[in-house]
């Protein structure tokens, strides 16, 4: 997500960092360079030039020039105009009368239906009772797709053959107010390209049923075009709010960074894989962090606290206090580290320093590696996890025959646990002033 913009910048901000004083030719120069890595990212020239602007505007002031640390101060004026240009988090408009309807459109292939089932199990998760209705009947792989979608997240699909979607739709809204269903996801038919039958059964729809929130799902994937799409559905509905894919396959990212200043739609959601998990609430601060390299701790903590069990989180802090970190610990955190989600999609988010070292790690490697020490302390018996002292030569080449590896992967698996442990401790000297350090 935004790799290419994120090292662009990065670099920027290093060589920023390298002048005591700024001048206004460097705050120039600068500019120019953020100009060039915002457009290779195919942000919208309009954007850019009225973002480049504000920052410079900003940047030659007092402010700046009397600042003990000026590069700072630049970075700063940078990542908040970068929040103003992504716009205001919205949340979805559950108000009023329920059931809610939500209906997704837009065009064929942006992922409407792999959209409402990750937004049906996120309202789910969050007490909702949710109904998807397949509301797509040109596509038959599009009903059968939502139908195996939502026997995966546990969530009611609605659909009658031969049921024009305007009927259908206004079916489904009465059979959840009967049912005591509080949210109605409708998934809607796509075109190859916007035309007047699309809207007009949208418009169809939306006479038959009063629609809570009209989602426009818009491909992240196809750049600039997205705009297009957006200003093309904006024209005919009235478009509530964006939902986003496939934000996790954009290495550029300008899609993302000019729509809603271009559009003045709010973005709501974020698709960023391809998971019924892999959604995100839209929050440009966080967003604006990930883009400028300086991580996402916030989210991080989220997915951890989603991840983590809290009695079993709370039972491994203790252990860690007096000095105690076995094995059969350390299987456990990886264990739980894995329910995080990719390795790719973690390493992102990591701030600082820890996160610039990470980037520059393939996401595979970091994987194959969680893997294999999963199965070389899966391959030990329960006292030898609980003593690594025990771990004799024999005993290393029996673990190493169990777990498919050679003696050597079993070697550095107890290399980085050896590691981990002075970690620890050095951690428990310093009173955990050492992870400051390490996140810059």
């Amino acid at each position: 997500m935004f790799e290419n913009l994120t090292e662009r910048l990065t670099s920027i901000f290093e060589d920023l960092r390298r002048h005591g004083r700024l001048s206004e030719s460097d705050v120039d120069q600068a500019m120019r360079e953020v100009r060039l890595a915002l457009l290779e990212a195919d942000v919208h020239y309009g954007v850019v030039k009225s973002f480049t602007k504000r920052v410079k505007e900003r940047a030659v002031g007092q402010a700046v020039s009397k600042a003990l640390n000026p590069a700072q101060q630049v970075i700063k004026i940078v990542n908040e105009e970068l929040i103003a240009t992504l716009g205001e988090p919205s949340s979805l408009n559950l108000k009023g009368e329920k059931p809610y309807v939500v209906m997704l459109v837009g065009l064929q292939g942006s992922g409407k239906t792999t959209a409402a089932a990750k937004l049906a199990k996120k309202l789910r998760g969050q007490g909702e009772r949710v109904m998807l209705v397949a509301a797509d009947p040109y596509r038959p792989a599009a009903v059968k797709q939502l139908q195996t979608l939502g026997e995966r997240i546990n969530v009611p699909v609605f659909y009658h053959e031969n049921v024009a979607p305007p009927k259908l739709a206004q079916q489904a809204f009465n059979e959840a107010r009967k049912g005591g269903i509080s949210v109605v996801i409708l998934d809607t038919a796509g075109r190859s390209q916007m035309d007047a039958e699309l809207m007009d059964e949208l418009s169809a729809i939306k006479s038959k049923v009063d629609i809570t929130e009209i989602l426009l799902v818009v491909d992240a994937m196809i750049g600039q075009e997205a705009l297009n799409v957006a200003q093309g559905f904006r024209q005919n509905l009235h478009i509530s709010g964006l939902f986003m894919t496939k934000i996790d396959g954009d290495a550029r990212g300008g899609a993302a960074i000019s729509i809603r200043e271009v559009t003045g739609v709010p973005i709501k959601f974020l698709g960023v894989g391809e998971s019924v998990d892999a959604i995100e609430e839209y929050n440009p601060g966080r967003l604006a962090s990930r883009i400028l390299g300086m991580g996402d701790m916030l989210g991080l903590i989220q997915k951890a606290e989603q991840a983590f069990d809290q009695e079993e989180a709370e039972a491994q802090a203790e252990k860690l206090m007096r000095g105690e970190f076995t094995l059969e610990d350390f299987a456990k955190q990886l264990k739980q580290m894995r329910k995080m989600g990719p390795m790719g999609k973690i390493m992102e988010m990591l701030p600082g320093q820890m996160g610039q070292v990470a980037r520059q790690v393939d996401p595979r490697d970091a994987e194959d590696q969680l893997k294999q020490i999963e199965a070389v302390i899966n391959s030990m018996t329960v006292e030898e996890r609980r003593n690594p002292k025990l771990l004799n030569a024999s005993r290393r080449r029996r673990i190493a025959g169990g777990s498919g590896l050679e003696v050597q992967v079993v070697n550095q698996v107890m290399k980085r646990f050896r590691e981990t442990q002075r970690l620890i401790k050095t951690l428990q000297k310093s009173g955990g002033k050492g992870l400051g350090r390490l996140i810059g």
